[in-house]
């Protein structure tokens, strides 16, 4: 599995990459999404990818958005992620995020939700 971790947290970046690549998973990581979009531009071949929604220089909500409307990456999972109040980025965004979870999050359970999503759109 490949996956693309955006955050502009350091904590979280690295407890994810390391959760993931226990189980062999390559994981690109980015602190914000225009590095996010810049990894995708390099190489678009990601099997989900997981996104916190506030960051700077492009929060979540716009990296989405350039996500779901290129042809090449629109298919890819995306998991958001926030601190914020999830009912109003659910409303917020005419382009919905594959899935949406508060903070805190057990990472273990962010695993386990992009490995199904993962999964699910290979078949």
């Amino acid at each position: 599995m490949r996956v693309l971790v955006v955050d502009d947290n350091a904590l979280h970046l690295l407890i994810l990459r390391k959760i993931f690549e226990k189980s062999a998973a390559t994981v690109v990581i980015a602190n914000n999404g225009k590095e996010a979009l810049d990894e995708l531009r390099k190489n678009p071949g990601f099997n989900v990818i997981l996104t916190d929604i506030m960051m700077p220089e492009m929060d979540g909500l716009e990296f989405l958005s350039e996500v779901k409307s290129n042809s090449v990456t629109h298919g890819i999972p995306v998991i958001g992620f926030t601190a914020g109040d999830v009912d109003y980025y659910r409303q917020k965004t005419p382009i919905p995020f594959d899935t949406l979870v508060p903070k805190p999050i057990d990472f273990w359970e962010l695993y386990n939700l992009a490995k199904a999503k993962a999964t699910s759109a290979l078949n």
